[in-house]
This record gives structure tokens, C-alpha cells and sequence, in this order.
């Protein structure tokens, strides 16, 4: 994946929003045969820096060029975080496209088996327990001091507390590529 990977992605996701939004897209044809491949992705999108909106896809279900769409248009118009984003705000608005490696479960025997097969920075990680899940980007490490910490985290995110622990949780960990739009595709 290089560059023009991630130009291709980032003009797909503003095209979708901007069709959604009501918005002029443009132009180009994007029918690369790796862009039909399944693929799971996660889209965020920033404001001056700050958070705006954010969905992506754990498990690979449809094409990267549907995933991508669909992502887009969600993080602009159905995170419950925020309002729905305007056409006023689109311009000001950078997008940062996540390709999701295949997922792979590690071993779960006890918690400090877990933190030893972890990557710090470089592994998404996907947790679950019963009813509880959540995942976090590669990119969430650097808000953790450490392995033990982010897991926390991750359980606190899941609605677990931070020191829980069973051997029936479920770990998994996966790798992303990542683009952001000032990178790849500069916005004036």
C-alpha cells in the first residue's frame, strides 16, 4: 500500500460525504481490482485538530471502496457523539482512512500472556467478553504508558473494570495502514 493508495481512499471518503451532504464530488473513475478486494477499514474525521466523527469495520464483509463509503458517511452523519456534520464544516473537515489487516487471535491462558504478545504501536486490539466489546487503533497507544495500561482501557471502554480479568476474554490484534489527507491528498 502506498500513496496514491491512501490519495484514492481519502477521495473516495470525501466524495461519499460530499454526496451525501449535497455537495459537487470529483472527479475520477475508481475501479482498481483492489479496491473490489474485501476489506475492513475505519474512517475518522478531524477538525481543526480535534475529533469530528469516527466509524470503521472490524471484520472484512465488503469491498474496500463499499467499507470506505459506508464508513465515511457514517462518521460524518451517524456518530452519536457529535451533530451531523454540515456542509459549512466539510471544507475545514481532514480525513484519516485505517486499512485493517486480517485478524488474529492470540492466546488468552492469563493477562500477562496477553501483554507479552502485544506490539505497543504498531497492534489494533479487539476485545471480548460476554456482551463486552471494543477495539482500539494502533494509534491508541500513544495515550498508554504501557501494555497493562492500555488494556485497562480497552476493558474500561468494554464497560469492564480497568483490573478485571477471566480466561474466557477474547483477544485479538490486528495491523492498519493509515492515511491522513494532509499527508496524501493537501485540503487549502
Amino acid at each position: 500500500m502506498n500513496t496514491e493508495t491512501g490519495r484514492t481512499l481519502i477521495t473516495i471518503a470525501r466524495n461519499a460525504i460530499a454526496y451525501r451532504l449535497g455537495l459537487a464530488a470529483s472527479s475520477g473513475a475508481f475501479d482498481a481490482d483492489w479496491l473490489r478486494a474485501t476489506g475492513a477499514t475505519h474512517v475518522t474525521l478531524l477538525r481543526e485538530g480535534k475529533l469530528r466523527g469516527d466509524t470503521g469495520t472490524l471484520q472484512a464483509h465488503r469491498s474496500i471502496a463499499e467499507d470506505v463509503t459506508a464508513n465515511a458517511v457514517a462518521a460524518a452523519c451517524s456518530d452519536l457523539r457529535f451533530a451531523p456534520l454540515t456542509r459549512e464544516e466539510f471544507p475545514q473537515t481532514q480525513i484519516e482512512i485505517c486499512l485493517l489487516s486480517a485478524i488474529e487471535t492470540l492466546r488468552t491462558a492469563n493477562e500477562a500472556a496477553v501483554m507479552a504478545q502485544l506490539r505497543p504501536g504498531t497492534d489494533g486490539v479487539i476485545l471480548e467478553y460476554g456482551r463486552h466489546r471494543s477495539s482500539f487503533l494502533p494509534q491508541m497507544w500513544e495515550q498508554s504508558a504501557n501494555a497493562g495500561e492500555f488494556l485497562a482501557q480497552l476493558k474500561y471502554k468494554a464497560g469492564l473494570p480497568p483490573d478485571f480479568w477471566n480466561p474466557e476474554i477474547s483477544i485479538a490484534r490486528y495491523t492498519v495502514s493509515k492515511w491522513q489527507e494532509n499527508e496524501t491528498n493537501p485540503r487549502k
